[in-house]
């Protein structure tokens, strides 16, 4: 069962300007306030191709489960980690950029409870063509298009008793209408739909930091954020 999510938007800023905002929309929760369910963000490697020019970053981020309520309430604690668990998920996120050509890959994926659901979201940022914008909107403004897939795949396990207990005739109720078709279904819908929230908080993130680099410069933006470290380490 996979479902598909794709959506296009255009901020009015410069390509490189974005992708620095890409890169610092989880650094502080003062800085982007719409990032609160980040605990916390770790680059794994960092670095530039010698024949392609191009920056290519590994990270790890530490979540507040987006995972829908209603989705821990459908299956049992032994896949979900417990109902009384406080649930957290950890993003591995990848990222290409090539200033030069002016564009910039990215894809992040959930590292657990992937036996319940696998969402991969890839972005495509780049420059918008002159020909549709003329050439003083192509300097100024950098289009990305979102794509988030959401894939449900329960455990062999899970799959294979709820198919024993059909077969046994004694699994009844909403569950067992369903079946694990059902079920599957169910949860790439509901993960879909809070998806649709998700980004629209996250562009609002990002538009929040692109606003701050241009106002307070991008010196100023890092000043800032060296400042709230020394603080927290203090």
């Amino acid at each position: 069962m996979v479902l598909t999510h794709t959506t296009g938007h255009t901020y009015s800023h410069p390509f490189p300007t974005v992708t620095l905002a890409y890169f610092l929309r989880y650094s502080s929760p003062k800085l982007n306030p719409f990032a609160t369910h980040v605990l916390s963000t770790d680059t794994i490697s960092s670095h530039v191709d010698p024949v392609t020019q191009r920056l290519h970053t590994t990270r790890i981020h530490l979540k507040k489960s987006r995972m829908p309520k209603a989705i821990y309430k459908l299956l049992p604690g032994s896949v979900t980690g417990g109902s009384g668990a406080e649930k957290a998920s950890y993003i591995l996120e990848t990222s290409v950029v090539d200033i030069k050509e002016g564009w910039m890959r990215t894809e992040s994926r959930n590292l657990n409870f992937t036996s319940v659901l696998s969402v991969i979201e890839q972005q495509q940022f780049s420059l918008p063509s002159e020909a549709d914008r003329g050439p003083a909107a192509s300097r100024n403004e950098t289009d990305v298009l979102t794509s988030v897939v959401f894939k449900s795949r329960l455990g062999e396990k899970l799959r294979g008793k709820l198919d024993q207990a059909q077969e046994q005739g004694w699994l009844s109720g909403f569950i067992g209408g369903w079946g694990t078709k059902g079920i599957q279904r169910s949860i790439e819908s509901l993960a879909s739909n809070k998806t649709l929230d998700q980004l629209g908080k996250s562009r609002d993130g990002m538009r929040l930091v692109l606003e701050r680099i241009r106002n307070n410069g991008v010196i100023g933006v890092l000043e800032t954020l060296r400042n709230e470290r020394q603080r927290q380490l203090a």
